[in-house]
């Protein structure tokens, strides 16, 4: 297959530059359109083959860039994911955030109450006394209160932030997989390699150098031909064309002008006999419409119910020709 569409191509290339080329002779006025339209050609062929020629040259380089480039790939998909459930997270995090210090807000108080406790009771604080006395048992009483209402609130807020976990957790679990299901795509093909030798070229002043070198050296290849018939001069052949081309066309034009002469040689022949013909025909039924006037004139005189102008239109009608359109 890959042949079989060579050889199409460089039948394609070759008709194009045969027609390009016979246009460029000293004796065309406008030798430099087909020159223009092969520069261009030249530009966009040799463009379009130099980046597989480049990729085939630094495949090393190209590799490594496009291992790269996949990264930056991977964290850019990333950034748009934590974009994407930033609110929503943000959310998440605050209400969690919100219940924790309700918690250690509450755990404080119960701290405080407990150190208060012990402190009465070993003397260190309060009434300095030692022992479970009356204020030792109030303070005790007042620690077991807030105990239990904070192991209540952390019984309640410990299922709510598990379940704030929870969604959390699936959330990451949701970008990890979106992350995952994007490694997939990533891979080395030739849009993906195209794509890193163009960000290598930004970066790496000798690849630049070689890749525009390999542009022009592919502009020449293609212009060559047409360089060639430019510079070099003509000779006999280019004179016997020439000579061909304008014995052609003034046969071609005589022949056109003999073909007219012709036609109008039938044309009139064709009225004349037209025109002898109409004459003979009037002149044969000249003496059957006259009879057939007196005829209608004499039914006329006998019919005393019909007009003049009745017998005008019904002659019209029987006898008199028609103009053609």
């Amino acid at each position: 297959m890959s042949v079989a569409l060579g050889i199409f191509m460089g039948f394609v290339i070759l008709t194009i530059d045969r027609a390009l080329i016979k246009g460029i002779t000293k004796f065309n006025k406008k030798r430099f359109m087909p020159l223009l339209f092969r520069g261009l050609l030249a530009l966009t062929i040799g463009t379009f083959m130099a980046q597989p020629a480049v990729l085939y040259m630094f495949d090393k380089e190209i590799k490594l860039q496009t291992s790269l480039d996949n990264e930056k790939k991977k964290l850019v998909k990333r950034q748009e994911l934590d974009a994407l459930y930033k609110t929503r997270k943000d959310e998440l995090l605050e209400n969690k955030q919100a219940l924790q210090n309700e918690l250690q807000t509450k755990y404080a108080l119960v701290e405080k109450a407990r150190q208060n406790f012990l402190s009465e009771t070993d003397g260190s604080g309060g009434t300095g006394k030692v022992g479970i006395k009356d204020i030792a048992i109030a303070k005790r009483n007042e620690y077991q209160k807030l105990d239990g209402e904070y192991q209540q609130l952390q019984q309640t807020h410990q299922a709510k932030i598990t379940a704030l976990d929870t969604e959390l957790q699936s959330i990451e679990d949701s970008i990890k997989r979106a992350q995952s299901d994007f490694t997939i795509y990533l891979n080395n093909g030739f849009l993906t390699r195209v794509d890193a030798l163009s960000n290598l070229l930004k970066s790496n002043s000798a690849l630049q150098f070689r890749y525009y070198l390999i542009i022009f050296i592919l502009m020449l290849i293609e212009l060559m031909p047409v360089i060639a018939k430019m510079m070099l001069p003509s000779g006999s052949y280019d004179e016997k064309v020439l000579l061909r081309e304008d014995m052609e066309i003034e046969m071609s034009n005589q022949n056109i002008r003999r073909e007219q002469l012709l036609k109008e040689v039938y044309n009139q022949t064709a009225f004349d006999n037209d025109k002898e013909a109409i004459t003979e025909f009037f002149s044969l039924t000249k003496d059957e419409r006259t009879e057939k006037i007196k005829a209608f004139s004499q039914k006329w005189k006998e019919d005393n119910h019909q007009t003049f102008d009745g017998l005008w239109e019904k002659m019209k009608k029987e006898i008199l020709t028609k103009q053609e359109n």
